[in-house]
């Protein structure tokens, strides 16, 4: 019993596709395609019918059955799959935030590269040529990256253009923290300097990056620095030059107690800046220790204010974190009872004091840290923000921190193979502007950007050659509504 492809024509003169098989002589249609009411539509369905017939057999075969499919492919020679829905889906991003505006295709598809299979510059151009059969040269590349630093500027402007118009940025708040970069060698230079290493790579030299995010932890601004520049030192230098370009009148910003010095804070109030940041209560006055102690209410949520020469200090009590707390200090008051049980065994714990060769417990550091369990402090010149929001606001610098988990882990960063400082900057610039659009995506979709890119991955466009008269054709696979969608969310 074998199962044949039916043309039929209907009474209103179209041709009906059919799958049909005889059992004892009787015809029996098996299943209905379509309709066709063109030639190419009679050739699509009767494609569409044999690829059935195979996919639904009578019984098992013994041997394969060639289709009329599988003799036209038989005719083509397969060259390989780009990705360039991929391309095209990035390049429209790119497109949408004005990169393409600055007519350097290289500084394009290096950002796409970067976003979508993180690699060194020659590697991205061995990359761009295997995935998407664009060409560039080594020697374009160089000259290109000698340019690409002169367009900070240009890029952060639009960049703010996107946050203004997609997410509704009013310059009220950005939030600042810093990272730093570690290089793939020994040698320093005036920009490439040892200093205290967030990776973990102290012995190497490294640049620090301070960057400015939206409460939504969308990039706006970043400002490079050599490796030995202290956190705070870089705060003013990046708050003063984002204002100056943007020509912003009225700016808080929100950042962690590291940023903090009383010249800083008389540095943003001469230039009408306000701000927020975080307090270290550990070193406090014990005249202020007394204040938070018997004015604060140790019930959770609730605040007080008291005026310092850093400004306005907001504390608030939270039950979780007091119970946090104690557990951090219980086991540091057991390792600081271990060292004086046996000292000189172990490196000094915190809550232990020494007076000659006698160690012993600091009772009275222990019962300050105790007044302070629960306790976290935000300093700030805000007048008009309630205590809540001022602690809300700072609670966001999380942004920050998981902008920089994006650019180390998802755009491979760090290290930096570069050593020359105009090829460093370069690499900043088109990491940033990765960033942008990575965040952009996420914002956009709720999804991270690696899945997003799972997705576009699924799509390629294979080519084939016609083995006689080497003519060639490209066949791409259906875009899933899950990508429609995506698309659709995007709105570019």
């Amino acid at each position: 019993m074998q199962r044949h492809v039916r043309v039929t024509t209907t009474a209103s003169g179209v041709r009906a596709v059919q799958v049909v098989e005889y059992v004892r002589r009787i015809m029996r249609v098996c299943k209905h395609i379509g309709s066709a009411h063109t030639e190419k539509d009679l050739k699509e369905l009767k494609r569409v019918a044999e690829a059935w017939i195979l996919k639904n057999p009578p019984q098992e075969r013994l041997f394969a059955v060639e289709t009329n499919a599988s003799r036209t492919l038989r005719e083509y020679e397969y060259h390989g799959a780009l990705f360039l829905y991929a391309y095209e889906f990035l390049h429209r991003l790119c497109t949408h935030f004005g990169f393409t505006d600055l007519q350097d295709s290289i500084l394009t598809n290096l950002v796409i590269m970067r976003v979508f299979e993180p690699a060194s510059k020659l590697r991205s151009i061995e990359l761009l040529e295997k995935y998407f059969a664009i060409e560039h040269t080594e020697i374009s590349l160089y000259r290109s990256l000698r340019r690409y630093p002169q367009l900070k500027n240009q890029v952060e402007e639009k960049i703010v253009a996107i946050a203004k118009e997609e997410f509704g940025f009013n310059f009220s708040f950005v939030l600042y923290d810093v990272t730093t970069l570690y290089f793939e060698t020994f040698k320093s230079d005036s920009l490439r300097k040892p200093g205290f290493s967030k990776d973990n790579k102290p012995q190497q030299p490294q640049i620090v990056i301070g960057l400015m995010v939206t409460p939504e932890g969308f990039p706006v601004s970043y400002e490079v620095f050599a490796g030995n520049t202290f956190e705070g030192a870089t705060f003013l230098p990046s708050i003063l030059a984002f204002k100056t370009l943007h020509n912003i009148e009225k700016l808080t910003i929100v950042a962690d107690a590291a940023m903090l010095s009383l010249e800083n804070i008389k540095d943003l109030v001469a230039n009408k800046l306000t701000y927020i940041v975080g307090a270290r209560l550990g070193n406090i006055s014990s005249e202020l220790l007394k204040t938070i102690d018997t004015g604060l209410e140790r019930i959770d949520g609730k605040t007080m204010r008291t005026q310092t020469p850093h400004g306005t200090l907001v504390l608030g009590f939270s039950k979780k974190r007091c119970a946090k707390d104690l557990s951090d200090m219980n086991k540091q008051i057991e390792k600081a009872k271990r060292q004086v049980a046996f000292p000189g065994k172990m490196r000094r714990a915190k809550f232990v004091s020494t007076e000659g060769e006698k160690v012993s417990l600091n009772e009275a550091l222990i019962a300050q840290r105790k007044k302070l369990l629960g306790v976290k402090g935000y300093y700030t010149n805000l007048t008009d923000v309630s205590d809540d929001a001022i602690i809300a606001h700072y609670h966001s610098l999380w942004h920050v921190e998981q902008a920089f988990r994006i650019a180390k882990s998802d755009l491979v960063s760090r290290p930096i193979f570069h050593h020359k400082e105009v090829s460093i900057r370069a690499h900043i610039l088109i990491c940033v502007m990765a960033l942008a659009i990575s965040k952009y995506v996420e914002l956009k979709t709720k999804r991270s950007i690696r899945s997003v890119l799972d997705e576009c991955r699924r799509i390629t466009d294979a080519t084939l050659v016609h083995r006689a008269t080497g003519e060639s054709f490209t066949m791409r696979s259906p875009v899933p509504k899950e990508l429609k969608k995506i698309e659709r969310q995007l709105s570019y």
